[in-house]
């Protein structure tokens, strides 16, 4: 009953964080919104006692959002990506891609036979007898996530570490060096003049 009701809310709570992206009107509103969104969605892996997948989702959801965050109060060109701005755009197209895509996922969870759960010993027997693993999710699950993790790790590793150096190659200067580490400078030191500071 308890586990009913949690997912209950987080299944209420991620579709309306879900919306609320398209609703706010900043990057950096819609890029927590979205964050609250995985996070809602990361709660039933862990209710179907995936604790390591469950887990995985958090932390690559939390720093993937926060990275981009952080980019944002860097890079963007309004302070930190909190300025007023459309978040999307076509709309009509938008909302009926957006509801084809809806009808079809729901359709295919209704309609596709899944197997049905296997017991622990039920499993045993079906690989003695068999000599192959009868469940499929479990097997599905060594699958992506057994011998391939350390790859999986790495892959991670390489591609924050292409993010940050993209990063450091596109610009050599950060918004501060405009006035100074403290804000103080009375006009900005820009290389070339023009723009509201010249």
């Amino acid at each position: 009953m308890l586990e009913g009701v949690i997912f209950g809310i987080c299944a209420l709570g991620a579709v309306v964080a879900g919306i609320t992206v398209f609703r706010v009107d900043s990057m950096a509103r819609a890029t927590f919104a979205l964050l609250a969104s995985f996070l809602f969605a990361a709660v039933p892996i862990l209710l179907l006692g995936l604790s390591y997948l469950g887990i995985l989702v958090v932390l690559m959801m939390v720093m993937e959002m926060l990275i981009m965050a952080v980019f944002m109060v860097m890079y963007m060109m309004n302070p930190a990506g909190l300025m007023p701005m459309k978040m999307v755009h076509n709309n009509k197209a938008s909302i009926g891609i957006a509801v084809a895509v809806f009808v079809m996922l729901a359709a295919g969870v209704l309609l596709t036979p899944w197997p049905a759960a296997v017991t622990a010993a039920k499993t045993a027997a079906a690989t003695t007898a068999m000599g192959t693993d009868a469940d499929p999710t479990l097997a599905l699950g060594m699958d992506l996530m057994g011998p391939h993790m350390l790859v999986m790790i790495v892959i991670g590793m390489v591609l924050f570490a292409t993010m940050v150096a993209v990063v450091v190659l596109a610009t050599d200067r950060g918004r501060y060096e405009r006035f100074g580490d403290d804000l103080r400078r009375r006009s900005p030191d820009d290389p070339v003049r023009g723009g509201l500071g010249r």
